[in-house]
């Protein structure tokens, strides 16, 4: 997983409640469980019309935010079902950080163990970072999360909380798996006195 240390990007601005993840990936494009390429198809019903063409009015298809790294929404982000796929598709596309008032706990949880950091900050807050985004390209965010502050384009830092454990973790790139590894020398330790102490466990 890469890590997340800071990140200054463009920020799209999605003024939109209770954004599920069926609209952030809708369910005929769950076919594979590999990471890559749900990002083609990240709001589709909104990023594309029903003959396939371009949704023009749509932030993401707009040219100052076609390589957004940051993405500024309202309240309950990602509810809905429990798809991991909806954080892959962000990711897939290019977004690493999602801010808005809150999340769905699922959805935030799945944000972090794929290398996506979700910020939670007030309502009011989020619409004056939209009215920063809406100055498109120029306009740009820095996210640090060592320092954990949103630094607006006038230099004004917002601070935010972030779990402890969950800031290390992004810090460093570390998913389940590789938190797990972390520990592969003890793990490997155990196993090997298991197999002199326990040989019919061994098969």
């Amino acid at each position: 997983m890469q890590p997340f240390t800071t990140l200054t990007g463009v920020a799209a601005p999605l003024p939109m409640a209770n954004v599920d993840t069926d609209k952030i990936i809708p369910a005929r494009f769950l076919k594979s469980i590999n990471r890559t390429g749900f990002g083609k198809n990240l709001f589709h019903s909104m990023r594309f019309r029903e003959d396939g063409s371009e949704n023009p009015d749509f932030v993401l298809n707009q040219p100052a935010y076609r390589n957004a790294e940051v993405l500024i929404a309202f309240e309950n982000f990602g509810c809905g079902s429990s798809r991991e796929h909806a954080p892959w598709a962000l990711l897939d596309f290019g977004i690493r950080c999602v801010i808005a008032p809150d999340f769905a706990d699922i959805f935030h949880n799945n944000c972090f163990k794929n290398g996506i950091l979700p910020v939670r900050l007030p309502r009011e807050v989020c619409e004056a970072l939209m009215d920063d985004a809406r100055l498109g390209g120029n306009a740009r965010l820095t996210v640090d999360l060592e320092r954990q502050v949103v630094v607006r384009p006038s230099g004004e830092e917002i601070p935010f909380e972030v779990d402890p454990l969950r800031k290390h973790l992004l810090l460093n790139g570390l998913d389940d798996i590789g938190q797990t590894l972390q520990h592969a020398g003890a793990i490997d330790s155990f196993e090997a006195r298991r197999k002199t102490e326990q040989p019919w466990l061994a098969g």
